[in-house]
Order: C-alpha cells, then sequence, then structure tokens
C-alpha cells in the first residue's frame, strides 16, 4: 500500500500564498488535489498527469493555484496564491495505482493522504 503525506498547510492572511506538497512512498501515476470544508463537499481542484506535462483546474482556482510535478517522480506541489477564505478547507493529497496517460479527470484514485488544513483569514 503506498502511503501519501501532506506538508505545507497553515494559516495565511486573503491574498497571501501557501505551497503544498505531497510525497508518495512508492510508485503513484495520476496525482491530484482535492479539499473539503466544513460542510461542503469534497472538490477536486487540481489534477496532474504523470508526465506533469498534462493539467486540471478547478474554476474556483484557475490562475490562482499551480500543480507541478517532475515528470515520473512520486511527489508534487501546490502553489496557491491569491487566497481567499472560501480556500479554507482540509487539502487532501491523492494518487493512482494505474497509468491514465493523458487523462486528468474522470479518475478514480487509489491512493490518499491523512490531509493538512489551510485557513484563510481575512
Amino acid at each position: 500500500q503506498v502511503e501519501l503525506v501532506e506538508s505545507g498547510g497553515g494559516e495565511v492572511q486573503a491574498g497571501g500564498s501557501l505551497r503544498l506538497s505531497c510525497t508518495a512512498s512508492g510508485r503513484t501515476y495520476n496525482m491530484a488535489w482535492f479539499r473539503q470544508a466544513p460542510g461542503k463537499e469534497r472538490e477536486n481542484v487540481a489534477a496532474i498527469s504523470w508526465s506533469g506535462a498534462d493539467t486540471y483546474y478547478a474554476d474556483s482556482v484557475k490562475d490562482r493555484f499551480t500543480i507541478t510535478r517532475n515528470s515520473g517522480e512520486n511527489a508534487m506541489t501546490l502553489h496557491m496564491s491569491g487566497l481567499r477564505s472560501e480556500d479554507t478547507a482540509v487539502y487532501y493529497c491523492a494518487g493512482t495505482k494505474y497509468y491514465y496517460s493523458s487523462y486528468v479527470t474522470g479518475i478514480d484514485y487509489d491512493y490518499w493522504g491523512q490531509g493538512t488544513q489551510v485557513t484563510v483569514s481575512s
């Protein structure tokens, strides 16, 4: 079983930036960040292919968040800027057991991290 470990969460003022990192203990192909705020459904905010060449962003974070990974590495980073109070949530890292080529949506993730809290204060 592959374990995912997130780091980099914390509290920041509105308009500020944070960087989240996720490292897998073994091979994982597609990776993604999800978030869940209290009383809300879990949301896929960003995803990236194994090569790092293909990415997906939710409309709510487009142009503010950037997901990156080096090709074939079992780790990724989420750079978040222009943070808003509505970005407050627990952020989860996810990874796949299987290779999905360039697809970054409609994917079932097999591995999940424990989550890291991001709090944006206004």
